[in-house]
């Protein structure tokens, strides 16, 4: 298992360069932004009012953005699930299917190796990985943190990427779900980011309409805690998203585990009425004729 998840790791090490690297440099450029944001605090408190609750909404809300968790949420993890969510499910719906659909899964299973440890080894990669892009992420807002004058810790400033690296693994193992039991994997991570921008606009909008709260008890990022982490973490939305990333997570290794591996291509949705018609034998021998 752990050749596998070192395999796994190394064929990742350039997308957590370049994700955790990119994240890392607006990490910092963010915490210097800071100063110059309070010496035109009275400005900026009356352009915010300006806009209105429906648009801050996709922002964090009504909070004071000079706060630490409130600046911390406007200027990166209002929106940031979304964008780092795309290498989440990206990973997790080819973590099986990218290697079938090219037809090489089969061979790699033909070598003494379990798919148990396949799996296992594989996912493991994928939440280091992530963990990996987090913690560049986190390195810039620390280097960023002298330059800044924020009110926090380095230690409080590593909570919102904890709880922001429980929504990209259960975003990761809905779209490894979703991967053996839709067609494709282009299918598979076509939902997932639907389901997860989904999520992002009913969220915002229920903090100002009070009519999608049922709907919004659904929504992953209801549990979500963001930049306000800093103050202390919600252990039981924390828990409650890692345990539904472990139960998707499950029921994936549960389907691989009894999955017939097809020598490549994608699956098709084996409806009677997407099957191709059978051609009868006249009409085939007049075809060839002519």
């Amino acid at each position: 298992m752990f050749t596998i998840f070192n395999q796994s790791l190394r064929r990742w090490k350039w997308q957590i360069i370049g994700w955790g690297s990119s994240l890392l440099i607006i990490a910092l450029y963010l915490m210097w932004l800071y100063k110059p944001m309070l010496q035109q605090q009275a400005q900026l408190k009356s352009l915010f009012d300006a806009y209105g609750r429906e648009m801050l909404s996709f922002f964090g809300g009504a909070v004071d953005i000079f706060s630490a968790g409130g600046y911390l949420n406007f200027g990166f993890f209002s929106y940031i699930p979304v964008a780092i969510g795309i290498l989440a499910l990206l990973l997790g719906s080819g973590l099986v299917a990218a290697d079938e659909e090219r037809g090489t899964l089969d061979l790699i299973l033909a070598h003494p190796i379990t798919r148990t440890a396949l799996f296992w080894g594989r996912w493991l990669a994928l939440v280091v990985a992530l963990a990996a892009v987090l913690l560049l992420t986190w390195l810039g807002f620390a280097l960023g943190l002298p330059l800044s004058g924020l009110e926090t810790t380095t230690g409080q400033l590593l909570l919102p990427h904890v709880s922001l690296l429980s929504i990209l693994i259960l975003f990761g193992a809905l779209a490894l779900f979703l991967s053996l039991v839709l067609p494709s994997r282009t299918l598979a991570a076509s939902v997932t980011a639907a389901l997860l921008v989904a999520s992002y606009i009913v969220t915002s909008l229920a903090s100002v309409n009070e009519k999608l709260g049922p709907i919004n008890k659904l929504s992953p990022l209801k549990y979500y805690q963001g930049g306000s982490a800093v103050g202390g973490l919600d252990w039981g939305s924390l828990l409650g998203t890692f345990a539904a990333a472990l139960v998707f997570t499950v029921l994936a290794w549960l389907l691989f585990l009894r999955r017939d591996i097809r020598v490549s291509g994608e699956h098709n949705w084996e409806l009677p009425f997407l099957r191709p018609r059978p051609v009868p034998v006249h009409e085939a021998e007049t075809a060839s004729a002519q």
